[in-house]
C-alpha cells in the first residue's frame, strides 16, 4: 500500500515496491496554466500566483482574516475569476516531526472547500518555513516587516508555490 508524504511523495510499503524509493505522484493541477497558491495564517492568507508555463511565482495579494469568521471564500472566488488559474496549492503546516496536527486539518477543510466552491482541483504542499523564509529574504535585501506584515504573506505563498513548481521540474 501506498502512503502519500508531504510534498506529493509516497512511500511504497507493499511487498512489491521497496520502502527507501519514494514515488512522485501524479499531480491533479494540470502542468500548463496559472498556479494559484494560499499560504494560510490566522488573520492574513497570502495568495501567489504562477506564470502561465509554471516557471515563476510572484506575490499576489493578502486576504484578511476576521477573527471569528468564516474563510473569506467571496474574495478569493474573486480573484479566481480574475486571474483563472488551472488550479490551487495550498500550503499544508505540517508539525516538526512531520505529522499533521490541527492546522494541516483546517488547511484540507480550506481545500475541500475551495475544490468544492471552484471546481478547480487542489493539491497540499509542505509550506513548514515559508514565512521564516520570506522574512529572512527581506531582511537580507535590507528591508523591515514593520507595518508591513500583510507584505510578508504573499512573500510565503510565492515561496510555497516556487518551491512547488521546482519540485515539478525535478
Amino acid at each position: 500500500m501506498a502512503v502519500e508524504r508531504p510534498g506529493g511523495q509516497m512511500d511504497g510499503s507493499s511487498t512489491n515496491e521497496p520502502a527507501a524509493r519514494p514515488l512522485q505522484r501524479l499531480s491533479a493541477i494540470p502542468s500548463a496554466g496559472r498556479i494559484l497558491a494560499i499560504d494560510l495564517g490566522d488573520k492574513r492568507i497570502g495568495l501567489a500566483l504562477s506564470d502561465e508555463s509554471q516557471t515563476v511565482a510572484h506575490p499576489l495579494t493578502t486576504l484578511i482574516r476576521r477573527a471569528g469568521r468564516r474563510f473569506p471564500l467571496k474574495r478569493l472566488r474573486s480573484v479566481i475569476a480574475e486571474h483563472q488559474p488551472v488550479g490551487i496549492l495550498v500550503g499544508l503546516p505540517l508539525e516538526s516531526d512531520g505529522s499533521e496536527g490541527g492546522r494541516a486539518a483546517e488547511a484540507r477543510s480550506v481545500g475541500d472547500l475551495v475544490t468544492e466552491k471552484s471546481g478547480l482541483p487542489v493539491e497540499f504542499f509542505d509550506e513548514r518555513m515559508t514565512t521564516a523564509r520570506a522574512l529572512r529574504a527581506v531582511h537580507e535585501m535590507g528591508g523591515g516587516t514593520r507595518g508591513r506584515k500583510q507584505d510578508v504573506d504573499p512573500l510565503a505563498a510565492t515561496t510555497l508555490l516556487q518551491t512547488f513548481l521546482d519540485s515539478r521540474r525535478r
